[in-house]
């Protein structure tokens, strides 16, 4: 089992920024890669970054790339995700998602809680 608490979010005005925390216990030994999904109202869960726990490597959803920077800190088991140039649309729940690799080699996917994230226009 893992368990993934984020912080962060909050209200800020067009163009502003935020940054979102994601701290993981449990089983992070055999984390293989965490990531961030946000959900507007009324619409589906999208992906938004990730980042392989191990080599570091990031992907992004085209709607955030050079605005949104994802990182890690594996001695504190925690992902990050630097929000800049924040716009109303980037408004939704935000969730962490960190996915475990499993003894029979196949992956486990857990979620935080959320966190809020409005954006003031």
């Amino acid at each position: 089992q893992v368990q993934l608490v984020e912080s962060g979010g909050g209200l800020v005005q067009d163009g502003g920024s935020l940054r979102l925390s994601c701290a993981a216990s449990g089983r992070t030994f055999s984390m293989y890669s965490m990531g961030w999904f946000r959900q507007a109202p009324g619409k589906e869960r999208e992906f938004v970054a990730a980042i392989t726990w191990r080599a570091g490597s990031t992907s992004y959803a085209d709607s955030v790339k050079g605005r949104f920077s994802i990182s890690r800190d594996n001695a504190k088991n925690t992902v990050y995700l630097q929000m800049n140039s924040l716009k109303p649309e980037d408004t939704a729940v935000y969730y962490c998602r960190g996915t475990i690799a499993t003894a029979l080699a196949t992956m486990d996917d857990y979620w935080g809680q959320g966190t809020q994230v409005t954006v003031s226009s």
